[in-house]
């Protein structure tokens, strides 16, 4: 990740998100729900933390659906480290739920 990349409000939602989710469990329309995040801010916010190397995603295997496969997305080592860094401007009192 470039070091003078600043990670607005939304992208540590999202993070915060895979943080303490199930893993491999959050796909866009997943992300986008529990945020109540539309397609043109939660998309762009994917693209720069894939490409900053902050979050990964797999592509799940379908056979025979009828449907599109979904994308999963999970932080990287990086992204944890890096959410461990930025979480207090979502919670600056330190009220946030801990990881179980």
């Amino acid at each position: 990740m470039p070091p003078t990349a600043q990670l607005n409000r939304n992208a540590i939602r999202v993070m915060a998100l895979l943080y303490h989710g199930t893993a491999g469990q959050h796909y866009g329309l997943s992300i986008g729900r529990a945020l109540e995040m539309g397609n043109g801010t939660l998309y762009p916010i994917l693209d720069k933390l894939e490409t900053w190397g902050l979050i990964g995603a797999q592509l799940e295997a379908l056979e025979g659906e009828g449907r599109r496969p979904r994308w999963y997305y999970h932080l990287t080592a990086a992204g944890m480290r890096r959410y461990e860094e930025e979480r207090h401007v979502l919670f600056p009192g330190g009220a946030e739920v801990r990881r179980a």
